[in-house]
């Protein structure tokens, strides 16, 4: 087991996957150290991870929260100094003294200060999706000239990864003999996998929030129920592992115990399983190429019953459908998926729409976008502005 200590960047650490990794982290205080925690407005949550972890920065985008915080750490004598802004969450994310980074801010926001990581050649813990959907080609090519290595932590992504051949910088390389033939996402179908389309009209963001097996932020959790976070995991794993498409496939999965399987052409299938707990692929991406404990009981087969497979049912949930034609049509497709599905969810969450008009409006919003592949970050970010916008006239 190594003996060095790695010095951690924790973006978004305030939501699950973040205080995960603090928990994870806390099981091993020997090897970590914290040197930035970040949150978008939560300052109480942040005052208590500062209270327990005492990281040298916290980066608060919200500048009012970051004053209240400021005074809460000084009124408490703790020496973490605050900041605030976008800048000052690159700042934290290529500071020369940081060896990892969790990446787990939500959604599209997560895509500047992810990519800085990786163009800085820094171990980037990929748990922003968005950040791939929306500028994999750039991302990886970051990546690639940097040095920077990439580690998945999405469960179906590490549990991937877990099961192809790799090299030292953590890239799956397709080389002749290899053998590999097909992947395999696994998906629980969420908390309406038995409904019908016509009992979903009615259904409520709390009812939506309710996943059957892992506990997440409601944006995701939203996206689970809409299959929707199927569709930006496919196109992820095209860029994580250079497939296409037609090379992946989709199962429903309702015990989320096997996270997913790699095919290779001899008849084999490698399946990665484990209890549906974050902390397993966090703890993996952390101390990888080695393994350490995660806090996490292992799994009992002889308690898990039976395992079922099944086929989605893309008439009832058509997000997954539209997320694999924009994998297959490229350029800018994915990005515009992305924009259009944040837009939608947040507008559900509003109560401002219901829950069947979330795929409508992103099948509107591609209907509508006739975008060139984005050259630079400055066009994904005029991109996103612009689906965004297009996304808006569809509610």
């Amino acid at each position: 087991m190594s003996t060095g200590v790695q010095t951690l960047t924790i973006l978004g650490a305030t939501g699950s996957i973040g205080a995960n990794t603090l928990r994870v982290v806390a099981e091993h205080p020997e090897r970590y150290r914290l040197h930035a925690l970040t949150a978008r407005h939560n300052d109480a949550i942040l005052l208590r991870q500062c209270q327990q972890f005492a990281p040298r920065y916290a980066v608060l985008d919200d500048p009012a929260a970051a004053e209240r915080l400021r005074q809460a750490l000084a009124r408490n004598d703790l020496p973490t100094e605050v900041l605030s802004g976008t800048e000052a969450l690159r700042e934290v994310a290529t500071a020369i003294e940081v060896d990892a980074v969790m990446a787990a801010i939500v959604g599209g926001a997560g895509l500047w200060p992810t990519l800085a990581a990786a163009q800085a050649g820094k171990k980037v813990l990929l748990a922003n999706k968005e950040a791939l959907v929306m500028a994999g080609e750039l991302f990886m090519r970051a990546a690639q000239d940097s040095g920077a290595v990439i580690l998945p932590i999405d469960s179906e992504h590490n549990a991937i990864f877990q099961c192809l051949p790799v090299n030292a910088a953590g890239r799956f390389v397709q080389r002749p003999g290899c053998g590999f033939s097909r992947l395999i996402l696994t998906a629980s179908g969420g908390p309406f996998r038995n409904r019908r389309r016509e009992e979903l009209v009615d259904v409520t963001p709390d009812q939506a929030c309710a996943h059957p097996n892992w506990v997440m932020g409601r944006k995701i959790s939203v996206d689970s129920a809409t299959l929707v976070n199927k569709g930006l995991e496919l196109i992820e794993a095209c860029h994580l592992f250079g497939v296409p498409p037609a090379q992946i496939d989709v199962l429903i999965h309702p015990q989320s115990i096997v996270h997913s399987m790699v095919c290779y052409e001899d008849g084999s299938t490698l399946a990665q399983m484990g209890n549906p707990d974050m902390r397993t692929p966090i703890a993996y991406g952390l101390a990888w190429p080695e393994r350490m404990r995660a806090g996490v009981q292992p799994l009992d087969l002889t308690r898990a019953a039976s395992l079922e497979f099944a086929q989605p049912d893309l008439a009832r949930f058509p997000g997954l459908r539209l997320g694999r034609e924009a994998a297959e049509a490229g350029g800018a497709a994915p990005l515009v998926y992305n924009a259009a599905n944040e837009v939608a969810v947040a507008a559900f969450l509003d109560g401002r729409i219901g829950f069947t008009r979330i795929p409508d409006i992103i099948a509107r919003t591609l209907d509508l976008a006739a975008l060139p592949p984005p050259a630079d970050l400055d066009e994904v970010q005029r991109f996103d502005a612009a689906a965004r916008a297009l996304a808006g006239q569809a509610l």
